[in-house]
């Protein structure tokens, strides 16, 4: 895992600063400690930070083939590589090193812009082809790794992060006011743009040419669902089958691995699979709550931790603790989102780095196996329309006229979903047009602010997929999953878990995101995932004898950060003047007296803490990438001050 920057200048006779390179890689030395790297010849130049996983002693990057005309800046892993260093050999390939980078260089030999397809495991990586003068970037199928680049029609510049982007002083960083609505829609920023105009993401499972001073962009994969005939006995033997290969392929590292828990299904499945896969002891890493109303994931973690002989190590952070680090989250995660369980991850990730290099996750299993309670409820959402009719006007007639009296949000978003089809009301898991920011835009955002707003073009991530799923006979958890795992997934998930990690000079992989298992996944009948009111059916049935019973039956939770609570109380004060000074104001995007209500609102009935934490890390956001264009860290004056 490392972090990867480079320039080409389209004119081929201007030449790229090495200055201006290292400038580039040091605002991501995070991502690499270990080493640096540089390549320059005339109009381009690849810069490169190195976290040492595999091949300790010569992995050196950037590397060439054996005639040095192709060179390679690689961020990532992929696990197949020895098998394909195997086949290149027998074609009369010359290594001078044991890593996975170099089997890259030469499949590139071999394939052109196809090697990519040969690849299982996740990367960014970027490959200048001196014969040919054209850069070849490619990103991993599901977009585990993030590849950001700046286009004009003088110069391309890209990295693994954005900072990298902006050292570079031909890049201006200007908000895109389009995407403001984007974010607040979904609470992340889904789609290829970003807040910031001009820089953009390559989309996962696609490849970028660069050539004769035009761009190309292909896709080289997709997720298709398209459910064969399996019995139910013969999908347990081939996921067992195709867990087990997953986590030892994920296991294979020169430095220790580590597992977080959550204790949940899809980590705990993870160190169980692990067992016997080392000859080093197996580490586990967890952190968790006691404050009243927050299920505790601790005895949970401890559970598995117990059961696989595990050497396990937990935490937990204070109010204090998470909102000193609210601004650097900010600035680390670049783009603005919603995830408070991305702070605790920050935190168990820099507890882990003093044990292990790489941690394992159980992340992707959800948006594979329809983990979600969401997946089941919109499936009988669907039935109950399917099945009632004409009748739908007078349920959700009913459901309003209950909801008068009740006041429940929950219940709030359920008369208009009766009355529309699924792709009208499904934005992703956690967003729709019930959803707070989307339901009071009127009320939310000033006049002139409003007047920019277009809602289609805000929700055309979603609404893409949609129409990608429509017409092949999609069942709505098919299609709810191929949303999720194209938007969510990559943007927010992923997003999180890349960042925060990274943060701490982690490298976090996530064996359930292999492509073979998800294509494995998508495959299968849908009431192998939601099966009458259990969600990941086949996944618990497959489990049930490998996993402790109580982590096997119990409800699936998240990762509970007790963020709303702080907000509420020790927190409230710096909220306020986050959100309501003359700062914030003064953008022109909201309706002061909303923001003001909507602050009220939630310390009164606790319906709002997600609003108002994306409206902190959105603010914070422009104070981090527009005001000071810091590239080296957050400001200081940025550390919130609890409220007495």
């Amino acid at each position: 895992m490392c972090g990867i920057c480079g320039k080409l200048a389209l004119d081929r006779e201007a030449q790229v600063s090495p200055a201006l390179l290292k400038s580039m890689a040091d605002t991501i030395e995070h991502r690499g400690p270990d080493d640096e790297g540089f390549y320059f010849s005339g109009p381009v130049g690849l810069g490169f930070r190195r976290l040492s996983i595999i091949d300790l002693n010569t992995g050196h990057q950037p590397i060439s083939n054996e005639d040095g005309t192709v060179w390679i800046v690689f961020n990532g892993e992929i696990y197949n590589y020895q098998e394909l260093r195997e086949f290149l050999l027998a074609k009369g390939h010359v290594f001078k090193s044991q890593t996975d980078t170099e089997v890259i260089v030469h499949l590139y030999e071999e394939f052109g812009e196809t090697c990519v397809e040969k690849l299982r495991g996740m990367f960014g990586f970027a490959v200048w082809d001196e014969k040919q003068k054209s850069l070849f970037l490619a990103r991993d199928r599901v977009g585990i790794k993030p590849i950001y680049y700046w286009l004009s029609d003088k110069a391309l510049v890209f990295g693994s992060e954005i900072k990298a982007i902006l050292a570079d002083p031909e890049v201006k960083a200007e908000v895109d006011v389009r995407l403001i609505d984007r974010f607040l829609s979904f609470y992340y920023v889904p789609g290829e743009e970003t807040l910031l105009k001009n820089i953009r993401k390559l989309a996962p499972g696609s490849t970028m040419l660069v050539k004769n001073g035009k761009t190309s962009i292909k896709q080289y994969w997709d997720l298709h669902f398209a459910p064969q005939e399996i019995s139910l006995e013969q999908a347990e033997k081939r996921l067992i089958e195709l867990f087990d290969e997953c986590v030892r392929m994920h296991m294979i590292a020169d430095v220790p691995v580590g597992f977080l828990l959550s204790g949940g299904v899809d980590s705990t499945a993870m160190l169980g699979f692990a067992v016997g896969k080392t000859d080093r002891p197996l580490s586990s890493f967890t952190l968790g709550f006691s404050d009243p109303g927050v299920i505790d994931e601790r005895p949970y973690a401890q559970l598995a931790a117990k059961r696989y002989n595990a050497n396990h190590h937990e935490m937990t952070i204070s109010s204090k603790e998470f909102a000193d680090f609210i601004p650097k989250y900010s600035w680390h995660m670049e783009e603005p989102c919603c995830e408070p369980q991305a702070v605790a991850l920050y935190y168990v990730s820099r507890l882990a780095k003093d044990y292990v290099k790489v941690l394992i996750s159980g992340e992707g299993g959800d948006e594979a196996f329809a983990g979600y309670s969401v997946y089941r409820n919109m499936l009988w959402l669907e039935r109950v329309k399917s099945a009632i009719g004409p009748l739908k006007g007078p349920l959700s007639s009913g459901i309003s006229l209950l909801n008068y009296f009740v006041k429940s949000k929950r219940m709030a978003k359920y008369p208009s979903m009766i009355e529309l089809p699924i792709e009208s009301y499904y934005y992703s898991r956690t967003s729709g047009p019930a959803s707070f920011f989307n339901s009071h835009a009127r009320e939310l955002y000033s006049k002139d602010f409003a007047r920019q707003v277009d809602k289609p073009f805000s929700i055309s991530p979603a609404t893409s997929c949609f129409s990608a799923t429509a017409g092949n006979g999609n069942s709505p958890v098919n299609r709810m999953l191929y949303v999720d795992t194209r938007t969510s997934l990559p943007d927010d998930l992923l997003l999180k878990a890349d960042k925060m990690t990274m943060a701490n000079s982690i490298e976090l992989r996530v064996p359930l995101l292999d492509h073979k298992l998800l294509e494995f996944a998508a495959a299968l009948p849908e009431n192998f995932k939601v099966h009458n009111f259990t969600t990941k059916y086949l996944a618990k049935v497959a489990l049930k004898d490998r996993l402790p019973k109580e982590i096997i039956e119990r409800k699936k939770v998240g990762f509970p950060v007790p963020y709303d609570t702080w907000m509420r109380t020790e927190l409230k004060d710096w909220v306020h003047d986050i959100l309501l000074d003359r700062e914030s104001i003064s953008r022109g995007y909201f309706n002061r007296q909303c923001i003001e209500n909507l602050i009220a609102d939630d310390i009164e009935t606790r319906r709002y803490p997600k609003e108002i934490l994306s409206l902190v890390a959105l603010e914070l956001w422009h104070r981090n990438f527009l005001e000071h264009r810091t590239v080296a860290g957050p400001e200081h004056s940025l550390s919130p001050v609890l409220s007495s």
